[in-house]
């Protein structure tokens, strides 16, 4: 388990902050709620806070099912979403009592001196501001709900420039689609599935990567999949890699035979499909008289509970003539972690894995989820000197049914010969 950070530190601080100014604000409530006064309410609210507060900070750095993981995030973030919209009628409704205060204090130094001065807690709270609050608080969280839902198939393609400073002329301009982290033993809507498929062929990219986690675990997830990513085609070919979810080690098998056909049967729908599955290697890519390389290597994550199968010194093998590398790795913590102190030579990542915690807040200029505590590249464009990398929040999910604010992606990216402008996310 790795140090907590400090953003995570004075995350919980501002957490707790708002725990207790909700709190008293709910205590105001208690002479209409008695129930709001007693002991067992008071154990009660703050045993589950903090349970879910430890349970956020738990998960977020100790191995645990995706789904429990999910669901406690979830949980913690619609009661802090509560919390925050009355916490905003709380704070309306302590406006206007110091301002009453502050009126009847003036009032009383253009009148006699009296022993008593009225304090501000002798102003009494708005009820009408209190229960407006408890109504705001659970308006949002309708909402989420029914967003969780909506966002699952609301495929959304981000076109990207990749400025690679080496890359040979005849490949300026060229058009690369990715997807990553189908997960098709969650999928329960196959025309949905379909239409993001179509959207992607609809861009006509000249090559497509998928970047992993093809099944949650069983073969047999792919089996009403299949033929529908089997329409996933390019011109110049569809390159392959393998996710953590794909060796099968997330369940107990009866015997090392049945595993190893369950693993033979999820690389066999990458052939079946016509995908160029890479597992430790690399291909030339033509174009004209110039070439670059297509490097994949298999799942490599540097948290603990993920396996380590890649082999970069195979990847490479045999690459050193050519100007550019592009490196299919699902996992982005094989980046900074080997990549880049290991292999100055790779120019370019595509990588998935993180899914945005399917949980969080994305739009063109500002990015956040619960995960950035966990993984310090875990959406769209890196840099770090002239290496990138590319984190694609996934075409699928996983564990929870449901995306909040991290919609899945289609991304289109397209390769520039000269060096571009600066980066985000440095």
């Amino acid at each position: 388990m790795k140090g907590i950070s400090l953003n995570l530190l004075l995350f919980i601080a501002a957490t707790l902050l708002i725990d207790v100014y909700a709190f008293n604000g709910l205590r105001a409530l208690s002479k209409k709620w008695l129930f709001l006064g007693r002991k067992w309410f008071f154990y009660s609210y703050w045993a589950y806070l903090v349970l879910l507060l430890a349970s956020l900070i738990f998960v977020v750095y100790v191995k645990v099912d995706l789904g429990v993981r999910l669901a406690i995030i979830v949980s913690f973030f619609g009661s802090l979403l509560f919390e925050f919209c009355f916490a905003l009628f709380l704070f309306a409704d302590d406006l206007r009592r110091l301002t009453v205060f502050v009126r009847r204090k003036f009032k009383k130094q253009n009148t006699p001196r009296q022993d008593k001065k009225p304090g501000i807690d002798a102003i009494p709270r708005s009820e009408f501001l209190l229960k407006a609050g408890l109504l705001a608080g659970a308006v949002p969280l309708a909402a989420l709900k029914l967003e969780m839902k909506s966002g699952l198939y609301d495929y959304h393609i981000i076109r990207q420039d990749l400025h690679l400073a080496n890359l040979p002329k005849a490949f300026d301009g060229l058009r690369i689609g990715q997807i990553s982290d189908i997960h098709s033993g969650s999928f329960f809507n196959k025309k949905a599935v379909q239409g993001g498929v179509e959207m992607l062929m609809r861009e006509r990219a000249d090559l497509i990567f998928f970047t992993g986690d093809l099944v949650n675990v069983l073969s047999s997830d792919m089996r009403d999949y299949q033929d529908i990513f089997s329409k996933v085609k390019a011109p110049l070919g569809v390159f392959s890699s393998l996710g953590n979810h794909d060796y099968g080690d997330y369940i107990d098998w009866p015997t090392p035979a049945a595993k190893k056909k369950n693993f033979d049967e999820i690389t066999g729908a990458h052939k079946n499909m016509g995908w160029d599955l890479l597992r430790n290697e690399n291909r030339r890519l033509k174009v004209g008289n110039e070439e670059i390389g297509i490097l994949g290597i298999e799942n490599w994550g540097d948290l603990s509970r993920f396996p380590k199968y890649g082999r970069m010194d195979l990847a490479v093998k045999n690459t050193d003539d050519l100007p550019v590398k592009l490196l299919l790795s699902h996992d982005p913590s094989h980046w900074r972690a080997q990549v880049l102190p290991q292999y100055p030579q790779i120019d370019m990542v595509f990588a998935g894995h993180t899914h945005g915690m399917q949980c969080g807040i994305r739009t063109k200029d500002f990015q956040w989820s619960p995960v950035e505590y966990l993984y310090r590249e875990w959406a769209g464009l890196y840099r770090e000197g002239k290496q990138q990398i590319y984190v694609n929040v996934g075409y699928g999910f996983y564990g929870l049914a449901g995306r909040v604010g991290i919609l899945p992606e289609i991304t289109i990216f397209t390769l520039k010969s000269a060096a571009g402008p600066s980066l985000i996310n440095t």
